[in-house]
This record gives C-alpha cells, structure tokens and sequence, in this order.
C-alpha cells in the first residue's frame, strides 16, 4: 500500500513538472510585441508599432527595410501557417501530417504549380522592385526562423525548418489561385448528370444547354462515373490544412451617393473558416509610400489595401478558368492519344513523395497537350478514361507578383486598371476607390470564348479538334464599370451582363446577395460609414419569401399536425431575416434539406448527393426548381409504378423537416431559434485531435446570417441538430474618403497565430456580433496606445 501511494505521488510530481514546463515553454513562444532587437541587412532603424489588436504599423526610412521588418514580424505571428501554405502546391503536406496527406499531396505535386513557379521565378526581372522587395521580406522570414522561437506546432510534429524561398511565394499563390475555381467540382458533377439522365434534368441548374443534337438525347445509356473527379477534389479541398476563397461581397458608393461627398469602399472576401485566419494586416510607412495592407501568409504584398489616396479589394469573379477533356487512347499504345493530326505520345515524369514516418512514394504523372491526366492523381475515376485537366493559370505567364505589387504600388486609376491585365488566373472582381471620386470594377482573368456547339460546363473531347479551340478574347472586353452614371459599383460572384452578346461561362452564384446589394444602394444617396456597416451584416435574403411561396403553396396541409401548421404559419409570415433570434430560418434551412435529399438523392446515391450540396449549382437550382412543378427531379426513380409530384414531395419533406426539429429542439416550435442551431467553430489543423481542440480552436459561437444574404455565412444543408458554418466573410472592411484615418476593420478571431498570443482571438467576439475596429493611420494615436519594438541595423 505504501508502495502504490510512494508511486502516485511521483507520478503526480512527474505530471505536476510536465505542467510546469510546458507551461513555461509555451510562455516563452509568445510573439514579443516590445523590447529592441538587430535585423541584417537594415540601412536604418526601424521602428514597429503594435495597436491594440496586434496589428504592426512599421515605419522605415526605405521601403527594402519595411519589407525585411515585415517578413520579421509576419513569422513571429503566423510562420505555422506559413509553413502550411507553402507546402500544399508542392506536395510537401505527407512530409508532415504523414499517410493521410498523401492523396492531397499526389493530385496537387502532379498539377504542375510547382513548376509553373519554378519558371515564373526564372522569368522576373531580378532588378525589379517586385524581385528586391519580395526577397527583402523573405530575408526577414528567414531571420526569424534562424533568431526566433519555433511555434509549438511545428515543435509537435517534428518540422525540420528550410528557408523560404521565392518559389515558395508563388507556390502559395499557385495554390490559392486553384482554391478559387469551381470547375474541377462541378464539370465532372453535371457531365454525369447529362450522360445519365438526359439534359431535360439540367434545365433546373439554369446552365447554357445548347450543345447539338446528339448531345441533347435523353439518355446516353453508357456513361463514365465522371463525378468521382468532383467527389476527389472536393474530399481534397475539405481537408486542406488552409482554407479556400468562395465568394465574396464588395461594393464602392460614389461621391454623388454619400452624405459627405466622399467615396466609401466596402469589402468582405468569404473564405473557408480556420484558425488562423487568413488575412495578416500591417501598416507601412516609408517616405515615398504607405500602404495598410492585408497580407496571405508567406507573401509579400498585400491582395487587400488602402492609404490615404486609394483602396482597393477582391471578390471572386467565378469565370471559368479550368476544363477537363477525356482523352481517346491508341488501342494499340496506351501511351499515346489522338489528336487531329494523328497520335501524340504522353509526355511522363517521375516525383518523389515523402511520408512522415514511413516509406516514400513514386508518382507518375502523365500529361497530353491538354494538361496532366487526374487519373492517378485521384480516387476512383475508371482507368480505361483518361482525363486531362486544362488549368489557364498553369498555361499562360504567370505574372501575379507582378501584379500584386503594382496593385499596392499603384500611382492613380490608369495604373492600377493596367496591372490587372497580368493576372491571367485567377478571375476576380478588383474593386476601387480614391480620394479623387474615381470608383471601378474591374474583372482579371484571361477570357476566352468556345465554338457554339461545345459547352465548358462538360468533360470536353480531346480528340476533335473542336472542343479545345478557344478564341482569346483582349483584356479590354472583360467586364467593367468605371465611374458609372449611377455612382455605384458592386459584386458578389454574379453573372456579369453579356458584353457584345456573349455571356462569359462561369460558376457564378445565385443573384440573391447582388439583388439585395443592388436594392440597398440604389434607394439610398445619403451613405455613411455607419450605414455601411449596418449593410455588410445584413441578414435579409432577397429571393427567400419568394422560395417560400413557391414552396408552401403546393403543399396538401389536411393532416398537418398542430406543430407543423405552426411551423407553416412562421414561414409564411417571414421577412426572409436570418437574425439569432428568428425561428423561421431553422425551419426553412432544414426543409431545404429534405426536399433536397428527396429529389436528388435517388438518382446520385448517397456520397454523389452530398456532394452536390457541397457546389454553387445546388444554390442556382433553388429558386428554379421549386418553381417548376414539371422538374423531373420531384420524381423517385426507386418507385418505378409510381410517378411523384411537386406536391407529394414538398409535403413529405415539410412533415419530415418538423419531425426532425422536434426530436432535436423539442415540441415548443417557438424554441427553435437560429441561434440554437447555426455555430461557427474557427477550427486550427492540430485543432482537429480532440486533445488538442479546446486549446488551438477558437468557439463554437451562435452565429447569425445565412448562405447567400450579405452576412454571407456559409453551410452545407444537412439534418445534424447544429449546422456548422464552414465560411463566410474572412475579414469586413469599410474604407471612408471622408474619415481615412477613422476606417473600420474586423478579423474572424484575431491578428497572431500564435495560441499565447493575447492577439490570438480577441476579435472574435466584435466578428460574430458584427461589431468593427479602426485601422489606425494617425501616427500620434497609433503612438498613444501601442507596444514598441526597434529593430536596429545588425552590425
């Protein structure tokens, strides 16, 4: 018995020590936001300014020395997720997190960003100003690494640090520009869809169906499960370690359209959620520039920004930018392909992929003059088809860097439009405003139009000759409004307007947030800041009372229970507001569900629909299929004596959406608030373990908005008791002319990457209840409340 007790109470010592130390060692990682330190390859002193939420104002005599500082201080707050970032593209993930990075690491080590990158570094001027600052702020990583503490999370895994290099920069790049697309979800999805079911069931998705004859039978009889590319992909992306952009909402109010004559920028990109956040925000201020930017980790320049003379900000513009064509092989040698001019051989390249804590993999990627074939690349596509993926970003000059600095370096209008021509991919919506009263959007991306019989939303035919003939259209016809009569500019991944009569393909979103954007703008010519920001929170769906009449009206309500004439009732008296309080929304978002899972699910299967929930056509599909009561979808092709209606389906499903609330939420309909079921968790990759959880995860928070209003928080529809939000806005911006040093700025959750930082999380509470803070400009005020930190020449 003593024996047994002498050995707990070691234990208890052995634990207590193992406390202590880790507690200490975890203190001693914390970012140090004060105190003097030497940096080489400084001409002078610099000096950095923390605010109070953690954000560096720098002030240099040269901007090679702000970019050295900056590199310094954006690794000791966030160089684990600089690590991250520059690891995906290459296929470096296994190295770290082992097997289960491994099919990420084949699909993207086999798409070629890594050597796009590799020529893109080859190909920049190295007497540019791009090349010098961008390796001034690499050098400033690299002496972190070298002089500061390691972040706990790359202690936990045993991470051997490399330097950074300018590779790694447009690695980082290469990987975000691929996040952006939508293709490589969706082509593969509606191919399946055609070839199955006939086009009659695309019409509901409201994509461009006039492909020829042959391509509008009804049924093909033999198809290739095409979806198992859309079902890789998308597994590859939710697993990503780093989030992926998905939308965004922006909008610039002319001079004429506010109350103090002064343009205002507003701007809130939608990212996947994670933790940390996406957006790293720094001041610089040099002699001869200044720039309050928002930075990706491991790059030098800011995709977001404003100073006193201009700002600007991104949303996606959702162009197609990726196709897929189905490679007809050589009977009689599988490495060769057609093409019109006879058989072409494959081109082959051997990778080597190494996984943590086991032996390393061979990769062969095969590539025709389309791009790489995926198979092999992915899981579950039929080996007797080889599929090739054509990505633009990968086929064209990559001069995003380029771009990037001349957007943040930009001396009036005419400059900043001009360097938007050099991003090829990906395509976005580049917002702007100056204190001149100049306003524009103005769309990137190399465009492009196909012949009339051949449609991108398809896997596309390699062999034809016809389907890979794209016409290069000029940068001057991509879309754009500059200084407008009506004094207002916006975008939210809509449709643009078809310029000279062509509608450019793409994966835009439902018009419901450009429909309500639009409205409030219009109405309005006296806007302020606080205006603003009351309608970047907005809750209000502009398409949902619509959906709702189009839904409840064909319902057979003459056994409806008690609670679901209460639950009929609060639909139908809605406002389409998404507040926390709303009990409609909880309602409406589960029956969604329902009537979804009972038009789709027979025909996809359980896997195939849930991924369909998971991409933008699903949304596009709302609105018209409940208003087309001859949908084939309402349809269950299981019942094969049996043919079902709008009616019988939407009833069903209503009856099941208020049976589920009752099992989850209990039988007092007026219980079932919104805020009980739509949380956001700011989820960190180590946060994953559940050991771990409670220490690098940041929530779970009651979170109000929806999919597709302006407080776009985004979700995929299920039946779980709690629906987790996946994304929504990465940061919310609100740039005023009229009060530039009084601007307004939130984070999700927080500047630092670090868990010890007290800058970790401190914004979240303002982000959830859509609250904002300053970005600071004044020197004398940012002086009046900030930490200090001089960094000295090294000498």
């Amino acid at each position: 018995m003593k024996r047994t007790k002498k050995i707990l109470q070691w234990l208890l010592v052995i634990i207590l020590l193992v406390v202590i130390l880790g507690t200490a060692y975890l203190q001693f990682t914390k970012p140090n936001y004060e105190g003097e330190y030497q940096l080489q390859h400084l001409e002078k002193e610099t000096t950095v300014f923390y605010d109070d939420y953690g954000v560096p104002h720098i002030y240099a005599d040269n901007q090679k020395d702000a970019m050295t500082t900056l590199g310094y201080v954006h690794a000791q707050d966030r160089l684990w997720q600089m690590e991250l970032m520059r690891r995906i593209a290459p296929g470096r993930l296994a190295e770290i997190f082992g097997t289960p990075a491994l099919k990420t690491d084949q699909f993207f080590a086999g798409i070629g960003i890594d050597e796009n990158s590799a020529k893109a570094v080859k190909q920049l001027d190295k007497k540019s100003p791009t090349y010098i600052l961008a390796q001034a702020y690499l050098d400033g990583i690299n002496q972190y690494i070298d002089n500061g503490t390691t972040p706990v999370e790359i202690q936990l895994l045993g991470i051997k640090q490399e330097k950074f290099t300018l590779k790694d920069v447009y690695n980082i790049l290469g990987f975000m520009s691929f996040s952006f697309a939508m293709a490589q979800k969706t082509d593969p999805l509606l191919t399946d869809i055609r070839d199955r079911f006939g086009m009659a069931y695309l019409k509901d998705f409201g994509i461009n169906g006039e492909l020829g004859i042959q391509q509008l039978q009804s049924h093909q009889g033999k198809y290739k499960e095409y979806s198992e590319i859309s079902k890789s992909v998308a597994a590859l992306l939710e697993s990503s370690p780093v989030p992926a952009f998905i939308g965004s909402n922006s909008w610039v109010i002319g001079a004429e359209k506010t109350k103090n004559g002064k343009v205002i920028l507003a701007n809130d990109p939608h990212i996947m959620y994670a933790q940390p956040g996406t957006w790293y925000e720094a001041h610089i201020v040099c002699p001869d520039y200044e720039m309050y930017g928002y930075y990706i980790a491991g790059t030098p320049f800011p995709l977001l920004g404003h100073n006193r003379d201009y700002a600007y900000g991104l949303t996606m513009f959702e162009n197609d930018d990726v196709d897929f064509f189905a490679e007809e092989e050589n009977p009689n040698n599988p490495k060769q392909y057609q093409t019109p001019d006879g058989y072409k051989n494959y081109t082959y390249q051997q990778k080597i992929i190494k996984v943590k804590d086991s032996t390393e993999v061979k990769l062969n990627v095969k590539t025709s003059q389309h791009g790489p074939i995926v198979n092999g690349l992915l899981d579950g596509l039929q080996s007797d088809t080889s599929v090739a993926m054509s990505w633009i970003y990968t086929q064209q000059k990559n001069r995003i860097l380029e771009a990037v600095y001349a957007l943040s370096h930009s001396e009036n209008l005419a400059h900043f439009h001009k360097s938007i021509e050099w991003i090829h991919a990906p395509g976005l919506n580049v917002m702007y405003g100056d204190a001149k009263g100049n306003i524009a959007w103005i769309t990137s991306g190399k465009l492009y139009k196909l012949p009339k019989t051949v449609n991108g939303n398809f896997i596309l035919n390699g062999a034809n000759g016809t389907d890979d003939q794209k016409e290069w259209l000029p940068f001057a016809q991509n879309p754009q409004a500059i200084n407008p009569p009506w004094h207002y500019v916006y975008s939210s991944n809509n449709q643009p307007a078809a310029i000279n009569g062509y509608l450019y393909p793409g994966y835009y979103l439902p018009k419901d947030r450009a429909m309500r954007i639009d409205g409030l703008l219009k109405a309005k010519n006296d806007w302020t800041k606080e205006d603003v920001s009351k309608m970047i929170v907005d809750n209000t769906s502009a398409t949902a009372e619509t959906i709702v009449t189009q839904m409840t009206q064909p319902l057979q309500t003459n056994d409806f229970t008690s609670n679901e004439k209460q639950a009929l009732s609060v639909l139908q008296s809605w406002k389409a507001t998404h507040e926390l309080k709303d009990i409609a929304p909880t309602i409406y978002n589960k029956w969604f569900y329902f009537y979804l899972k009972a038009t789709l699910e027979d025909e996809f299967g359980e896997e195939n629909f849930k991924l369909l929930l998971s991409t933008h056509i699903v949304k596009q599909l709302l609105e018209n299929q409940t208003a087309n009561a001859a949908s084939p979808w309402w349809d269950n092709v299981t019942t094969k004596d049996k043919k079902e209606t709008q009616s019988e389906i939407l009833t069903k499903s209503f009856k099941q959406a208020v049976a589920s609330l009752e099992t989850q939420l209990g039988t007092d309909v007026s219980q079932w608030q919104w805020r009980k079921v739509h949380q956001v968790t700011f989820q960190h990759p180590i946060g994953k373990v559940k050991l771990f959880s409670g220490f690098f995860n940041v929530g779970p928070f009651p979170i109000s908005g929806t999919n597709e209003v302006i407080n776009n928080q985004l979700f995929i529809y299920t039946d779980e008791a709690v629906i987790p939000v996946k994304g929504g806005p990465s940061t919310r911006r609100i740039i005023d002319f009229s009060d530039i040093e009084n601007s307004w700025s939130v984070l999700p959750t927080g500047q630092s990457g670090n868990p010890m930082s007290k800058h970790y999380s401190d914004q979240s509470e303002l982000f959830v209840n859509g609250k904002f803070r300053k970005m600071k400009l004044n020197k004398k005020e940012i002086e009046s409340a900030s930490t200090k930190v001089v960094f000295q020449p090294a000498r």
